[in-house]
């Protein structure tokens, strides 16, 4: 255990200290992974690597002024850039956004209208019809830039406060955000010409799945999952760090396998990006092999510094059932979560495939509170080493109970 903990802090500081930006197409994000490549190497399993096409951003500021008073506003996440001028008006609710003659105007959503991030244009797995209405109007409305006024959305846009309403490469519209109560003073300026300048811009790059393998040609997989992205400005040690560092812990735990059945370790690359290019391509890459996956194990989440680690479970199968029953029997920091859907197991879920969640109990609890993820404060000083480590040696009883004859 004395080694496995140390690797684990090793593992850790190299994500979060040596790589500390994971964001994809960055040079961080392109380190980390090939770190993890090359443990996996050393650990003797086979590596499949998929490059993709990704967008960077580069942030030099925004600001806005109307008359003399100055705004405080950020650019939104892969935004274009802008320096315009013109009429600002305010717009809260869908109706008003749907009436509206916004053409050549600077057009501040708040109200209804921010209170939750919208999903990208070409996110596939979540995206509710009134997020495409509103999407599909501003980009029909011939603005020239839009504000947004936000306050917390804990469980879409993380921690940060204000959240960025639009974060999408794909939407071409300049746009900034802004705290709620900055917004409440922006709009004693409606009506009125204001100047908005955002030195935003994106910049082509390249990421990679990485994928380790054991066994490979066997009729059925296990699939051990978590991505390796983290968002712009945060360590991401709990997002996810952590669930890089459980793999790479089972990559030496599980070295010497020799099951029946094939073993992937996923390092997806996108969770945490508008377009989830890692996710896309592995969807492509497996469109007609889910059948073949008897579980997914997929670690977001785990570590933090209190309470006990969580794994939620779907749809599993007695043969499963009864060996996961067993882990919560002999790791006493391990208990069964309730289920929860924000990550990469609902990829497999959507497919049919039997999975578990693993994160953290407190972090389950409080997902749309808490203040932690995709800022500062998601670094090394909240987690729990033992807790790590714990969670690998589980999921290696696990899969060794799946593989062993006694239970066939």
């Amino acid at each position: 255990m004395l080694k496995q903990t140390d690797n684990c802090m090793d593992y850790l500081k190299i994500l979060c200290e040596k790589s500390p930006d994971r964001r994809v197409g960055s040079e961080g994000n392109i380190a980390a992974t090939s770190f993890f490549k090359e443990v996996l190497i050393s650990n003797g399993w086979e590596i499949k690597s998929t490059e993709f096409d990704a967008v960077d951003w580069y942030d030099g500021g925004a600001a806005l002024r109307c008359g003399d008073r100055e705004f405080e506003v950020l650019a939104s996440p892969y935004s274009n850039g802008c320096d315009v001028e013109g009429e600002l008006v305010a717009v809260g609710t869908l109706h008003e956004l749907e009436t509206g003659d916004f053409r050549d105007k600077i057009l501040m959503l708040h109200g209804e209208l921010a209170q939750e991030q919208l999903m990208p244009k070409n996110f596939v797995f979540y995206n509710p019809e009134e997020h495409r209405r509103i999407i599909s109007l501003l980009e029909q409305s011939g603005v020239k830039a839009i504000v947004c006024a936000t306050d917390r959305n804990a469980s879409l846009a993380g921690g940060v406060y204000p959240f960025p309403l639009i974060e999408d490469g794909d939407f071409d519209i300049p746009s900034v955000y802004m705290t709620e109560e900055e917004g409440a003073k922006l709009r004693s300026c409606s009506g009125k010409t204001v100047l908005l300048t955002s030195d935003s811009q994106r910049i082509p790059g390249v990421g990679y799945n990485v994928i380790g393998v054991k066994n490979p040609g066997a009729s059925r997989r296990i699939v051990i999952s978590a991505h390796i992205d983290s968002k712009k400005g945060s360590p991401g040690a709990i997002d996810n760090a952590t669930g890089v560092a459980v793999m790479l812990l089972l990559s030496d735990l599980l070295s010497n396998y020799e099951g029946e059945y094939t073993l992937e370790l996923v390092a997806f690359n996108g969770e945490d990006y508008y377009a989830v290019p890692g996710q896309m391509v592995y969807l492509k890459e497996n469109s007609y092999k889910f059948d073949d996956v008897l579980l997914n194990i997929n670690i977001d989440g785990a570590g933090y510094r209190e309470g006990k680690s969580a794994f939620s479970l779907f749809k599993l199968p007695e043969t499963v059932q009864h060996a996961v029953t067993h882990v919560f029997e002999t790791h006493e920091g391990i208990v069964e979560g309730v289920p929860w859907y924000q990550g990469d197991h609902g990829i497999f879920l959507q497919y049919g495939v039997p999975a578990i969640a693993v994160s953290s109990k407190w972090f389950i609890d409080n997902v749309d509170t808490q203040e932690i993820t995709h800022t500062p404060k998601d670094n090394l000083s909240i987690v729990n080493y033992d807790r790590i480590v714990e969670i690998a040696v589980a999921i290696d009883d696990l899969i060794r109970s799946l593989t062993s004859k006694e239970n066939h």
